[in-house]
């Protein structure tokens, strides 16, 4: 085998089009692009969603809804999660740089611990917000939270 004798497989590779090649071909005269107008023309393209005049579909739905730029967006990370965590590597304090290091959350995350599951451990937490529930069972196993702002 050399290069010179390499072809694609074949019927894979389909010769193209050769317009505007007389009446026989069955694509002489207008070359397939009809009678007059923009279409017939070169360089025309339509509108993206234009439906011939019609009211295109992006018009004839109602506008809905909004978007708080302000919005502050936590990961929420459950307690249940933070065990896990805290067993693995036998820890007596969570901050969110121990979570970012166990690939729990990415560092410009703000963290949130929400409160699914059960706490054992005694542990200090650090986080950027707490649920309330969250907060309830850190404490009843002799634990503390700390906020940070965000």
């Amino acid at each position: 085998m050399n290069l010179h004798s390499i072809k694609p497989a074949k019927g894979s590779v389909r010769s193209r089009k050769r317009l505007g090649r007389g009446q026989g071909s069955g694509l002489g005269e207008t070359s397939g692009r009809g009678h007059k107008g923009a279409g017939q023309r070169s360089g025309t393209r339509r509108k993206i969603g234009f439906e011939g005049g019609q009211m295109p579909l992006q018009r004839r739905l109602p506008k809905f809804g909004f978007k708080n730029h302000n919005r502050v967006a936590y990961k929420g990370i459950n307690l249940d999660t933070l065990q896990q965590v805290i067993d693995k590597h036998n820890l007596s304090e969570v901050t969110p740089a121990i979570l970012v290091a166990n690939g729990i959350a990415s560092k410009n995350e703000l963290v949130k611990i929400l409160g699914r599951g059960e706490l054992k451990s005694k542990v200090n937490v650090t986080a950027h917000a707490f649920s309330a529930t969250a907060k309830t069972a850190i404490e009843n196993t002799g634990g503390s939270t700390n906020t940070l702002n965000p």
